[in-house]
């Protein structure tokens, strides 16, 4: 997938589908090259997110954008709940499949293939619910946050993972280094041209972002959802961000 305008076109017209296609060929090695082109950080984010949603001894958990499981299984390991894993990439749900199977977890762990935006579930039905990397790739962000809200109990937690920019000065400029020259330098290395490409991608993505939807507002569209108690963690010197908070009563 060559990267230039009318990609990034693809990617503000149509999220959905551009993302199926950035993550079509990814998931095989996903989890291990992840971790690697993070600097290890990945698996901390992901580790403090899902600490928002124990404590609170979920029985039903929702984990949407689940990519190839790696929250999903955190989740099955760190709970006695059973969760329900939700992506659109057909290739990343066949992966975690195989590699819930492998980490015996199948009588626990269940996953959909759907749009977060648009979930096929109930008002009210799970106890918590997460969502890692996931609002870049929609097209009307807030409504997507209504949507999850929607689906958890009163009083129930919800937390996300998203990359993030950092704020000015020299840790944006080791950033926009790193994301812009290593970061797709060392996915070609480890994982080949689509690694390269979603590499490439990655750092205008989140930039443009948030030049459009900034902290603020992400905070504040959490609050209109239906949130309350919304706490913002930014993580790694900025390059990450863990939001939680607890569905609205009434």
């Amino acid at each position: 997938m060559k990267l230039g305008r009318r990609v990034l076109r693809s990617y503000r017209d149509a999220p959905n589908e551009f993302s199926q296609q950035l993550f079509e060929h990814l998931p095989t090695r996903y989890n291990a090259i992840a971790r690697i082109l993070s600097l290890g950080q990945d698996s901390r984010w992901r580790a403090s997110m899902v600490e928002r949603v124990v404590g609170a001894r979920p029985g039903l958990v929702l984990d949407v954008a689940c990519g190839p499981g790696a929250v999903t299984r955190r989740l099955a390991q760190k709970t006695t709940a059973r969760i329900i894993g939700l992506d659109l990439s057909a290739a990343m749900l066949a992966r975690g499949q195989a590699d819930i199977a492998h980490a015996h977890l199948g009588d626990r762990v269940s996953l959909v293939r759907a749009r977060g935006e648009d979930l096929p579930f109930s008002d009210s039905v799970f106890d918590a619910l997460t969502f890692t990397y996931l609002l870049r790739y929609v097209s009307d962000p807030a409504a997507t946050l209504r949507e999850m809200a929607r689906v958890v109990k009163p009083g129930g937690p919800i937390a996300s993972l998203e990359f993030c920019v950092p704020p000015l000065g020299w840790r944006r400029v080791a950033w926009w280094t790193y994301t812009r020259i290593l970061l797709p330098t060392g996915g070609l290395l480890l994982g080949g041209r689509p690694w390269f490409d979603a590499g490439r991608f990655l750092g205008p993505s989140i930039s443009r972002h948030y030049r459009r939807y900034s902290l603020e507002w992400t905070r504040e569209a959490w609050s209109r959802a239906g949130i309350d108690h919304v706490e913002v963690r930014t993580m790694s010197l900025g390059g990450g961000v863990v939001i939680s908070g607890y569905r609205r009563d009434g």
